[in-house]
């Protein structure tokens, strides 16, 4: 990276390759191109891909769309994981293959959980009193 580029410029080419990373990830898990039984079995949603600045390491958060078996999806991605860095390094033009590291993602569990706090009687009441003062 040249010396005079700015933060910002940084920070939306790592945010542009993560997006990038994330949809080669995407149609390759839904192509069926990783052999592997449990993927096979499943629908995975990558919902988000992390890179670091220097653009060599990318945290990958994926769900099973159903939420089944999320510890044996993440077992079968972390062992294809050497095939799926080697497929994102042909696709992504850049200096370096990032290293992939899967992880659930539980956003959505927290917003589930926030949902259901929300709902809640005594705080349904407090917020219904709100919208009456």
């Amino acid at each position: 990276m040249r010396q005079n580029d700015t933060d910002e410029t940084r920070s939306v080419r790592v945010l542009r390759v993560g997006e990038q990373v994330r949809h080669i990830l995407s149609e390759i898990l839904q192509r069926g191109d990783v052999h592997d039984e449990v993927l096979a079995k499943h629908m995975v949603s990558v919902t988000e891909v992390r890179m670091s600045p220097d653009l060599r390491h990318a945290t990958v958060f994926v769900k099973p769309l159903l939420g089944k078996e999320e510890d044996a999806v993440l077992k079968a991605l972390r062992t294809n994981t050497a095939f799926l860095q080697r497929e994102v390094a042909h696709r992504v033009k850049m200096k370096y293959a990032a290293k992939l590291k899967f992880l659930a993602d539980e956003s959505f569990d927290e917003g589930s959980h926030i949902d259901q706090l929300l709902r809640a009687p005594n705080v349904a009441r407090d917020l219904s009193e709100g919208e009456q003062d």
